[in-house]
């Protein structure tokens, strides 16, 4: 109760200084009482006092000192190993939400808040997937598409990036592209082993966008060789896969990413060693691959199996940028 009162009176002294224009003043009133604290090992007094501190001086547009306190919170988070809760989640996210997009020290907070969840809950390697959703809700509203699709990517949120890759494709790509935003989102999303996630992103974006007719089959080579992929991803089958990315060659030769992509996939879903370096060209090296390891009777193509297709397209003039290191 001491400490609480404690942190009330500092805060409404921080607003007194605030009002008279003195966030110097206020800044390190917030700073001392928090130093006070850590020493004390007093760590949900620091994180409360950091937070609305920082979100009191983020709101009267003192980016620089708001900042300086978001990065306290974080340091104060990791040193207590203070679990991972959405309600902790949510502060963060509203502490960068009120951050000047501009300001140097956002994107180490982003960093540094991403590095403790990791630390914290190491089933998420790569942050967790709650706070990369909110990140990326963020930057859509920015109109950073690159960041906000990063985010989404490391999310689990399958319907709301399909949302936004509509709002992308709309604001920055060709109407030729529609498929590629899509399918390239399919693919990181299976090379993070987030086969559920690809999934709900692929319906949600062919059922929402206006240029994409009714399916499957669709119209576009790429979509029915993305709803025939996650077909083959549940059930393991080398042969349909194998079968898949030979009959797509041409479609999939739109972009050179997507050969690495469907090496990780190859090994993730379907036991595929990494590929081995040959003189055989771009998809004779891929297809060997498959093909040298042989196909028992089990892996045999079905009578059941739909008929695939391809087709040529031309080359895109622009595509969304690689976000996932594969390795």
């Amino acid at each position: 109760m001491a400490a609480a009162r404690g942190i009330e009176r500092v805060l409404a002294k921080c607003e007194e200084c605030i009002g008279s224009g003195n966030f110097y003043e206020a800044h390190q009133m917030i700073r001392t009482l928090y130093f006070r604290y850590n020493s004390q090992q007093k760590y949900a007094e620091a994180i409360d006092l950091l937070y609305r501190g920082a979100l009191t001086l983020l709101n009267h547009n003192q980016y620089g000192s708001g900042a300086d306190l978001s990065l306290l919170l974080v340091d104060t988070l990791e040193k207590s190993s203070t679990p991972v809760t959405q309600e902790t989640i949510e502060k963060l996210a509203q502490l960068f939400e009120k951050m000047d997009p501009d300001c140097p020290e956002r994107p180490v907070f982003v960093s540094r808040a991403i590095k403790w969840t990791t630390n914290i809950d190491q089933s998420h390697t790569r942050g967790h997937p709650n706070l990369h959703q909110k990140l990326g809700v963020i930057f859509w509203q920015e109109n950073n598409y690159p960041a906000a699709r990063y985010h989404y990517i490391h999310s689990e949120d399958g319907e709301g990036c399909a949302s936004m890759l509509l709002a992308y494709h709309t604001a920055r790509g060709y109407p030729s592209e529609v498929d590629l935003f899509i399918t390239q989102a399919v693919l990181q999303y299976l090379c993070l082993k987030n086969k559920t996630t690809a999934s709900s992103c692929f319906k949600a974006y062919t059922t929402k966008h206006p240029a994409i007719k009714a399916g499957p089959p669709y119209v576009l080579p790429l979509l029915n060789f993305i709803w025939f992929l996650l077909v083959a991803v549940e059930s393991g089958k080398i042969a349909v896969f194998t079968i898949l990315c030979e009959k797509y060659q041409i479609s999939l030769e739109r972009d050179p990413a997507y050969k690495e992509y469907l090496d990780k996939i190859g090994q993730l879903f379907f036991g595929l060693p990494p590929p081995q370096p040959t003189n055989q060209g771009f998809f004779g090296n891929f297809l060997q691959n498959f093909l040298g390891n042989g196909l028992d009777d089990d892996d045999s193509p079905s009578p059941s199996t739909p008929s695939l297709t391809s087709s040529s397209h031309s080359q895109c003039a622009s595509l969304p940028e690689r976000v996932i290191d594969l390795d």
